[in-house]
């Protein structure tokens, strides 16, 4: 019997196999942050131990930086303490560390990709729910928890039992205006905030296919916002041209070595999956969410649905000011946030300023957008994106996590409501009493323009205006 894609990775990275069916597997990869590090470090001290792989560890500051002035002290306490630990961590333990003002700063699952950290075959962790992102190239990538990031950094390995193997199918061509956003968005839908759970997923089908690499990552990061442990998506030539040349990837020989395996990389045509799903590109519309997780989503065409008594749903449209049976286009907003590990991409950036171009937000709207590096922010200014954005009324700020979860001073405030192009809509995720409905990046643009939640297909029908 043939085997899946997460099979072959997986069983190539087994140490060994203990006692319950649990197996030791060995990480190429490991990601830390300021804010799931701490801990860990610290377990290692007490333990009188280093770390066991130097050249597999990297770190970066992003969850609790600020996104302006940051070559000035961190005004707020906590965010001072976390970065200053990381810091003095990292330079006691010998790691790796791009701080703020280093080149390659930025969010974890953003500057992995674009420095060619990750490339196809690999296991990758981060003690960050959202290292799914990396599995975009074909790899096995998951987030741990601290005592898993203690592990990691002690051995270079984790004891770990399987997941299930879930395959995801979207087939067709998606209309203009839809996105890699409202493809997840409308899986998670269909498949509930619990669907994949025991599951890692593999996304397929010639709409996946079609997707570039940024677009593939957005698809990766959002899988365990259906409860996954990860999703991957094959590599192909689209995958082999976004890593060539990259700083961190093989060259010359070396790289049509790696080029060879890398092909290798796919499910065998007799694979069996656990469990499978089909969907069609002609389903989808631009996707907006209406509850307090990832799960509660709607075309924006679409009324929101009746909870049937549940006193959760019930307590979800409480929370958000909404009811059954309500549309959402015309719904006013105050905020706008383009940003996060999900939507903070060159892609993402190119793809609003043309959008924005020659429009200006709405007087009431604050609106701004983070880019997911330092490498990004740079690449925006270059292409003078930055001039389109200010121009518009948008803010373009400094790398960085930022609104998505709002553990800096970039908050949403109590009872206003904020469409973002992050990953989670939890109640407070974006401030104490934000009410986040998440979108893709040019529905957040559009609302940002009309001051209101808009079908951004009558804005690209009427040539600007809904």
């Amino acid at each position: 019997m043939g085997k899946t894609l997460f099979d072959k990775i997986w069983d190539a990275h087994v140490v060994k196999t203990i006692d319950g069916g649990r197996e030791v597997l060995y990480i190429d990869q490991h990601l830390i942050h300021e804010v799931t590090s701490p801990q860990a470090f610290n377990g290692l001290k007490n333990r009188g131990i280093g770390i066991r792989r130097l050249d597999k560890i990297l770190a970066t500051a992003d969850h609790n930086v600020p996104t302006i002035n940051q070559h000035l002290p961190i005004d707020e306490p906590l965010s001072r303490l976390q970065v200053d630990t990381l810091q003095k961590n990292c330079d006691e333990f010998g790691v790796t560390l791009y701080n703020l003002g280093h080149e390659n700063q930025g969010i974890v699952h953003v500057i992995g990709p674009e420095l060619g950290i990750t490339k196809p075959g690999m296991t990758i962790v981060c003690g960050d729910s959202h290292t799914s992102t990396h599995g975009a190239f074909g790899n096995i990538a998951f987030g741990i928890g601290t005592s898993q990031v203690e592990q990691v950094m002690a051995s270079q390995c984790l004891i770990l039992t399987r997941p299930k193997t879930m395959r995801i199918n979207v087939e067709g061509t998606l209309a203009e205006g839809v996105t890699a956003k409202d493809i997840i968005l409308y899986i998670i839908s269909q498949l509930t905030a619990a669907g994949g759970t025991g599951y890692f997923v593999e996304y397929g089908g010639s709409t996946i296919r079609s997707l570039s690499m940024e677009e593939r990552m957005t698809i990766c990061n959002m899988s365990i916002e259906m409860g996954a442990r990860g999703g991957l998506i094959a590599p192909d030539e689209t995958t082999f041209d976004y890593v060539k040349g990259r700083p961190n990837a093989p060259e010359g020989v070396k790289f049509e070595e790696a080029l060879s395996f890398w092909k290798t990389l796919k499910s065998d045509s007799d694979a069996t999956f656990d469990k499978e799903y089909s969907f069609h590109a002609d389903d989808i519309g631009p996707m907006v969410t209406y509850g307090t997780n990832p799960g509660m989503g709607m075309r924006i065409s679409d009324l929101i649905p009746d909870g049937g008594g549940r006193a959760s749903f019930d307590k979800s449209l409480e929370y958000m000011g909404f009811r059954s049976g309500q549309s959402l286009n015309g719904q006013v907003i105050q905020n706008v946030f383009i940003g996060s590990c999900t939507n903070s991409r060159i892609e993402d950036l190119r793809e609003v300023a043309e959008f924005v171009k020659g429009k200006k937000k709405a007087d009431h709207i604050k609106a701004y957008i983070v880019p997911g590096s330092y490498k990004v922010r740079q690449e925006a200014i270059q292409e003078g994106l930055d001039e389109i954005f200010e121009e518009a009324g948008f803010v373009l700020r400094q790398a960085g996590c930022s609104a998505c979860l709002g553990m800096n001073e970039d908050k949403i405030p109590k009872g206003e409501y904020c469409i973002s192009t992050s990953n989670r809509n939890f109640e407070g995720r974006q401030g104490p009493g934000a009410r986040t409905i998440l979108a893709s990046p040019i529905m957040a643009a559009a609302a940002a323009i009309e001051g209101k939640i808009v079908d951004v297909r009558e804005m690209i029908r009427g040539n600007g205006k809904a």
